[in-house]
């Protein structure tokens, strides 16, 4: 194809990355207390983000890097205008941030405690009238309130889970103090969302800079940088596991290059953020898994020394009833959605481990050292998959190894996310999820099937 007619495709890809900037904008502006805005401007920037990817491929070698670039700052710019859309776990970032700022442990205390009452800031917390109920809406995130206080009065706050303590790990509690240390407590949620757009963007570039280095198409990093995911849930969402995927990359990146001390630590502070990057681990241990390993446990344990010796075991905080309250004991809907289709709910826990078990065993004995990330995008997916969260953020950490190993289809597994989180579990959340999640399962090994057979050796 002539070169103006690929420089044409640049200036077409922008255009619809301007488009998706816009929709990113209506999703996020728009009534956030009207229900039907959220699932259909996310719809909508999943039906714009797929053809601008596509037209990408066209652009230009010279400038596709830029291109890229560019729509990744246009999309995020438009993801900051307004408070989260669709959840507000970045309150409780900023409360956390807010305490350890004035030093003290994160562990220590609930978001309800009266102790803490001069710290709360008007944009988090508000008393409630005289006759005991919020005023409306006062929070654009959405109000939650406990009773749970001295005297039996309500608080109203934009916390979730006001009267329990935090959920986070070490270094997710390092990373809300370190945004929290400049901005004064009456800066609300554009802190956390500024610093989303910032780790996004250095993920963009970290990416650009791999598929450089390895003489790859720039363009191949839209899958990060334009995704709808990353616009929604890391940026305007402001959620923690942008930085659990950031440095979940950098361990990856870092013992490709042979660099594996270095690799265990990035490692260990992924897990320090947000658990979660732990699941791509398999697909790391093919380098002297033993130091990889004992680097990757000293940083975790290094980094909660600080808040043990403050709180001692309270620095479990609310994450063993969290685990139970969200249902991954295997009981309750929507977890492990696949599973249930063909096992008794009581079964399913149990065959989602064992499955898991083996999914681990054969990525760590398959991965390839040149292509490690093969190997982590199957872990990844396949966890979010066999486990089936509601919780749509948790495909952060899918989409660079997305990039690294070129298996697109595996992006199918984000908005089918995105659709079970905003029907939830019943009535309608189960046929839904089932149904995605099911279509992702063919589109990944109809995919599978194709590829080995593109990469299959001629008979000659």
């Amino acid at each position: 194809m002539s070169e103006p007619t690929n420089t044409g495709a640049a200036a077409v890809a922008l255009a619809l990355a301007a488009l998706l900037a816009a929709v990113v904008w209506w999703t996020v502006t728009t009534d956030p207390t009207a229900e039907w805005v959220s699932p259909l401007g996310t719809l909508a920037a999943w039906l714009v983000f797929l053809p601008a990817a596509l037209v990408a491929r066209r652009i230009p070698a010279r400038y596709a890097a830029a291109v890229v670039l560019l729509g990744s700052l246009l999309v995020g710019a438009a993801a900051i205008v307004a408070p989260p859309a669709t959840s507000n776990d970045s309150a409780r970032y900023a409360w956390d941030g807010i305490v350890q700022k004035a030093g003290i442990s994160p562990y220590a205390h609930v978001p309800a405690d009266e102790a803490l009452r001069t710290l709360r800031p008007a944009w988090l917390f508000q008393d409630a009238g005289p006759d005991g109920t919020c005023h409306a809406n006062p929070f654009p995130t959405g109000t939650e309130t406990t009773s749970n206080i001295p005297g039996g009065s309500t608080l109203c706050t934009a916390i979730n889970r006001p009267a329990v303590p935090t959920v986070y790990p070490a270094v997710a509690e390092l990373y809300f103090l370190a945004v929290r240390l400049i901005p004064g407590s009456d800066v609300g949620f554009i802190a956390f969302q500024l610093a989303g757009l910032l780790l996004s963007t250095g993920i963009t570039v970290a990416l650009l800079a791999f598929l450089r280095r390895t003489g790859r198409p720039a363009h191949q990093a839209v899958w990060w940088a334009w995704s709808p995911l990353v616009a929604f849930e890391a940026i305007n969402g402001a959620h923690v596991d942008a930085l659990g995927t950031a440095l979940a990359l950098a361990a990856a990146l870092l013992l490709a290059g042979g660099r594996t001390l270095a690799s265990g630590a990035a490692f260990g502070a992924a897990v320090a953020t947000k658990l979660i990057p732990a699941i791509s681990a398999p697909a790391l241990l093919y380098r002297r898994p033993f130091r990889f390993f004992a680097a990757a446990v000293a940083t975790f344990a290094l980094a909660y020394v600080p808040y043990v010796l403050a709180s001692g075991w309270a620095v479990l905080g609310y994450l063993p009833e969290y685990l139970r309250s969200e249902g991954y004991d295997g009981q309750e809907s929507p977890r492990f959605t696949l599973l249930k289709l063909v096992l008794p709910a009581s079964w399913a826990g149990p065959a989602a481990l064992a499955l898991l078990l083996g999914l681990a065993f054969y990525v760590w004995r398959t991965t390839n050292a040149a292509r490690p990330w093969d190997g982590q995008v199957l872990m990844v997916g396949g966890t979010l998959l066999i486990v089936s969260p509601s919780y749509p953020w948790y495909a952060l950490l899918l989409l660079p190894f997305v990039v690294l190993s070129r298996r697109y289809e595996f992006t199918a597994i984000a908005p089918v996310l995105a659709l079970m989180y905003f029907t939830g579990a019943e009535p309608y959340g189960q046929p839904t999820a089932r149904l995605g999640l099911g279509a992702v399962v063919v589109l990944i090994t109809v995919a599978t099937v194709l590829r080995r057979r593109r990469l299959r050796p001629s008979p000659a």
